[in-house]
């Protein structure tokens, strides 16, 4: 399938009304940052995907984000909302299309508040509250670690079984072990070189001189 809204993106280094011609997007911030020597959009807002290109919010929807958020944007990073591009939205008195939030995180029910639309005008402006669905987490891997624990449980010395644990492929499988699997390998692991420290202390016959 050829994406076609991808050949009509605008070339520019922030995300555009225009880029939003082909449906909302709901979006989760990274970051917010200044956007100094720019009075018009001072504020970058990076999210997940972004490609570089922050949404930078005109100062309509900069309240509308200090209204539900607060005004410190540290604390933006981890939220999420959805913009779309309202194609109503004047730029020297011109319907030229702009960037819009319909709905937020951080609320359980919709807030209206009042947003000026021109000098002589203020219009309500409502944001509904966004529901985003948590990932599922990985479930651990459980039949990896086991088998690392058997092959250790075979190894015959404990330079054989090192010369296991630094090969790459099992390196791999370790480190995507969850830290609770990787702690039950390492400790297989310390237990097998413990047993074979037994076994040289057992073959080292402390009487052996005497006897002679």
């Amino acid at each position: 399938m050829v994406d076609m809204s991808q050949t009509i993106a605008p070339k520019s280094d922030q995300l555009n009304a225009d880029d939003l011609i082909g449906g909302p997007r709901t979006i989760t911030i990274t970051r917010v940052t200044g956007n100094e020597g720019n009075a018009e959009q001072p504020v970058n807002v990076f999210f997940d995907g972004d490609n570089g290109k922050p949404f930078r919010p005109c100062k309509s929807m900069r309240r509308v984000m200090v209204k539900i958020w607060g005004a410190d944007a540290s604390k933006y990073p981890g939220n999420s909302m959805t913009i779309y591009r309202d194609p109503k939205v004047k730029w020297g008195g011109m319907e030229v299309g702009g960037i819009r939030i319909s709905h937020m995180t951080g609320i359980d029910q919709k807030q209206t508040m009042a947003l000026t639309e021109s000098k002589q005008a203020r219009k309500p402006y409502t944001v509904q509250p966004l529901k985003v669905e948590e990932k599922p987490q990985a479930v651990p891997d459980r039949g990896a670690a086991d088998k690392i624990i058997s092959t250790i449980a075979r190894a015959p010395d404990a330079e054989k079984l090192d010369a296991y644990l630094k090969g790459e492929k099992v390196m791999a499988a370790i480190a995507g072990l969850t830290p609770e699997l990787a702690g039950e390998v390492e400790e297989a692991a310390n237990d097998k070189r413990a047993s074979f420290q037994t076994v040289d202390e057992l073959d080292d016959d402390p009487f052996a001189e005497a006897a002679e």
